[in-house]
């Protein structure tokens, strides 16, 4: 029976490996960290736009934009006060009414015939620049 070597690792090759592989990590970990931020803005972009897309499907089925006294619930649940549509989808436009990156509501007015849509950005509140600037549905 041929004897087998056995070959491994030396603790000497794993250190150069690791000291690499932290290398690497410390130099690509704050450009990826620094686009959280800017991340968040985009996926609040896209969550508007996708409630705009149910909000146009309602206006289609009855007629009119939900009211702000609806609110964005008149895309989850039928409304069950103000003006009723009578084409209201079965199952609704949206699974849930969604939350912004922030986990802030998503600010809605309309007085039925049109809508302003906005997150209030990072801070929560209403103004700002930067991250903390407001996404209005009306800018893009």
């Amino acid at each position: 029976m041929p004897l087998m070597s056995q070959r491994g690792f030396t603790l000497i090759e794993i250190l150069v490996v690791v000291m690499i592989l932290g290398l690497l990590i410390s130099l690509a970990a704050p450009r990826i960290i620094g686009r959280t931020d800017e991340a968040r803005v985009t996926k609040a972009m896209a969550d508007i736009r996708a409630v705009e897309e149910a909000l146009n499907l309602y206006r289609l089925d009855s007629g009119f934009y939900p009211t702000s006294e609806q609110s964005l619930t008149a895309l989850v649940e039928k409304p069950t006060s103000g003006r009723e549509p009578k084409g209201w989808r079965k199952g609704g436009y949206l699974e849930r009414v969604p939350l912004d990156p922030w986990q802030n509501e998503l600010i809605y007015a309309s007085d039925g015939t049109s809508y302003v849509l906005r997150s209030l950005g990072a801070d929560g509140e209403e103004g700002g620049e930067d991250l903390d600037a407001d996404i209005d549905s009306r800018d893009f």
